[in-house]
């Protein structure tokens, strides 16, 4: 019999079967013990390759595009990161490349990484850990924070300056919404699910 305690007040309850698409509260407190999602393995897969595309793409291409006195420039993601090194503002610059760069593409990998044995049926080596990993790592994911800022830094340039957004920045608007998507349907208690189920 698996037992599960209310991390608000400590009261511990029986874990019983639940079905897909449950969200379980404590019978004291209504604190959320943890919730399922009725999404399949293959979607959180799926979502996870389309985030992978996108961040691709919004790191491969400009972000935007700026033309002052006839003169165009471009500017890249990891660019933007080392202009910002390289004014002076060193821990700005790593704190623009953890939030949207490093720790979205762990989060897309190590979904990969776990999810694709689960498909074929195997343990990934390590996943247990990896899974910790990813559960502390998402409060990091500030990739709506970073185009919020970026829409603001637009609108006040354009004032000085011909801005015109790029495909990056599209693609990563969109990986926001992907990497919220994939969040939404893999809540922790789901991976755990699915890795018992398939190696009962």
């Amino acid at each position: 019999m698996s037992v599960i305690v209310c991390h608000a007040c400590d009261l511990a309850h029986r874990e019983d079967g639940i079905v897909p698409a449950a969200r379980v509260r404590c019978v004291r407190c209504r604190a959320e013990l943890y919730r399922t999602s009725a999404a399949g393995v293959d979607t959180a897969i799926a979502l996870a390759l389309a985030a992978l595309v996108l961040f691709i793409i919004a790191n491969a291409y400009p972000l935007v595009a700026f033309k002052v006195n006839g003169t165009t420039r471009m500017a890249t993601l990891t660019g933007a990161a080392l202009g910002l090194y390289d004014q002076g503002y060193a821990t700005l610059g790593l704190l623009v490349t953890f939030t949207a760069v490093l720790v979205p593409l762990t989060q897309i990998l190590a979904f990969l990484y776990v999810l694709v044995p689960v498909r074929l049926g195997f343990r990934a080596p390590g996943q247990e850990r990896l899974l910790r990993v990813l559960t502390a790592l998402r409060p990091w994911g500030m990739s709506e924070v970073f185009v919020l800022g970026a829409i603001v830094a637009l609108v006040k340039l354009s004032s000085e300056a011909e801005v015109a957004p790029r495909i990056a920045l599209v693609a990563y608007g969109l990986l926001m919404l992907m990497l919220a998507a994939m969040a939404s349907v893999t809540p922790t208690e789901q991976f755990w699910r699915w890795i018992n189920r398939r190696h009962r």
